[in-house]
């Protein structure tokens, strides 16, 4: 999701917790990501939405609510519609879902900051969370293809980062690294796909 089908601003993100709690953004950045938290979430602990949320406020010193946090999200995005409209072109010749590496709560406010990808993914918008595993471990990949019934070797996946690209090709997929729309488009063409 980050950074292929949006473009994802952590800065931004920092300078409204900033604004919010009035910490210095390297602070919040060290106390909320700086340590095993995020990646524990990503890989499904806490367990629920609002075990994150409770978290998330413990590590930032603040309390904030879903609403807040949500739309703090949102507004370090924006939609590359580019990209948006090559899935969109998609729906109707394959499965399709996504898996993006967070926890449950932004599961839940998807329909918030991502509402492009829940129109096009619907309930096949995944967070790694959902899986108990986050990539590149293979077995996130495994686990999401089970979950459709689809065997890894008849499987395309794409991500922005090199790592988690091997992960999934580890898992007997076939992988892209997104870089731009063009390569992209390539590779769906490649794999035998029509674009108008």
């Amino acid at each position: 999701m980050d950074q292929v089908l949006y473009e994802y601003e952590h800065s931004v993100r920092l300078e409204l917790l900033e604004k919010l709690t009035g910490r210095a953004q390297a602070d919040i950045d060290a106390s909320v990501w700086g340590g095993p938290h995020e990646n524990l979430a990503e890989a499904g602990s806490p367990d629920t939405a609002e075990g994150y949320l409770a978290q998330f406020a413990n590590l930032l010193g603040y309390p904030i609510d879903f609403d807040t946090w949500a739309d703090i999200r949102r507004q370090m995005m924006r939609p590359r519609e580019d990209v948006l409209e090559i899935v969109r072109d998609l729906r109707d010749q394959a499965e399709l879902a996504l898996l993006t590496n967070n926890g449950l709560l932004l599961k839940q406010a998807l329909p918030v900051c991502a509402p492009e990808a829940v129109e096009i993914f619907g309930e096949r918008a995944h967070v790694s969370a959902d899986f108990q595993a986050r990539k590149p471990d293979s077995a996130v990949f495994l686990r999401m293809c089970e979950r459709y019934g689809h065997a890894p070797q008849t499987t395309l996946f794409v991500d922005d980062r090199e790592d988690n690209v091997e992960g999934a090709q580890n898992a007997g997929l076939t992988a892209h690294l997104y870089e731009r729309p063009s390569g992209l488009l390539r590779f769906l063409k490649d794999a035998g796909f029509r674009f108008p």
